[in-house]
């Protein structure tokens, strides 16, 4: 029994919690110990990786195969035997993208197709496909009772939000809300009923109210190249991350204003947010390393290194 134990700890397979890292320069997807930020293990992740998730048990990672709108495919791994297993074809549905894992479904932007899609793990068959009719159906956001979803639409210039109703002849009737937001809109979090998106052409940050379904304040928050926004776990600050930029910018959620802005390199992509409100992670793409925030002294604290071109991060509990 010591022996078993002994090589499950080594092999990483006991550990409760990881920090999933895509490299799109060496096409891998990494699993790193958060305790001592060294990776665990690496597989490969099929071709221009973006995205990843985990099922809510944290067994299996879904990675999107972007390319773009040139691929069809979501890369499947086995996170306990540290394998990459195949692939779920989508067929027609190009360019997928954004991922999230919710209600025991996998859901999925396809780009290519304006549309965001659900998958059945058991079968890894697509159940549920909805149109935006929006350009570039980017990212996405499910609510935990399933009867809203969320995307950006980066060259549309707004957020679509799906709500479910009654009244569909063979199941749910879908209604679809277009708001305008500022232009490149990509990046976007939820929080409660408040959604921020930042802007990537026009450096600002769209405020929404998802009750009233509109734009209620618009931030002139200069993050140019906005990649990604994301939330700290409390829902007191904001993260932004540019491209095309050394700094992570920092809001105060309540005041709506900048606190900080962190020297982080040449630009960055990925946010990832430790559940325990202690670090986030922050894809430094060109630098092809990874960020550690501290967000209690909103300092960076160091590097970690899980291969060239980090982007697509998720944190992974079991």
């Amino acid at each position: 029994m010591k022996i078993m134990s002994t090589l499950l700890l080594a092999t990483g397979l006991m550990r409760a919690d990881s920090l999933l890292v895509l490299s799109k320069g060496d096409l891998t997807l990494s699993i790193v110990d958060p305790s001592t930020m060294k990776v665990l293990a690496r597989m490969p992740s099929g071709p221009d990786p973006h995205e990843v998730v985990a099922s809510a048990d944290g067994k299996t990672a879904y990675i999107s195969n972007y390319g773009g709108g040139a691929y069809h495919t979501i890369t499947v791994v086995d996170l306990i035997a540290q394998k990459t297993t195949g692939v779920i074809d989508l067929g027609a549905l190009n360019g997928p993208h954004g991922l999230m894992f919710t209600g025991g479904k996998l859901w999925f932007t396809a780009e290519g197709a304006k549309v965001i899609g659900s998958i059945d793990p058991a079968t890894q068959k697509v159940d549920l496909v909805l149109g935006t009719g929006q350009n570039r159906t980017h990212m996405v956001y499910v609510m935990e009772d399933l009867k809203r979803i969320i995307t950006s639409d980066v060259a549309s210039a707004t957020m679509t939000l799906i709500d479910q109703s009654a009244g569909g002849r063979v199941g749910p009737n879908w209604e679809e809300t277009h708001v305008p937001v500022g232009r490149g809109a990509e990046g976007f979090d939820v929080h409660g009923q408040e959604l921020w998106a930042a802007n990537a052409q026009d450096g600002t940050i769209s405020i929404l109210d998802l009750a009233q379904k509109k734009v209620t304040q618009t931030l002139d928050a200069h993050v140019n190249s906005a990649n990604r926004l994301k939330f700290t776990p409390d829902g007191k600050l904001a993260l932004v991350s540019v491209l095309n930029g050394p700094d992570l910018s920092i809001f105060d959620v309540a005041t709506r204003t900048l606190k900080k802005k962190i020297p982080i390199g040449h630009g960055a992509a990925g946010i990832e947010m430790q559940p325990d409100g202690k670090r986030a992670f922050v894809a430094c793409t060109p630098d092809s390393y990874v960020v550690i925030v501290d967000l209690k002294s909103l300092e960076a604290t160091g590097h970690l290194d899980a291969g060239k071109n980090p982007d697509g991060m998720f944190w992974c509990h079991r």
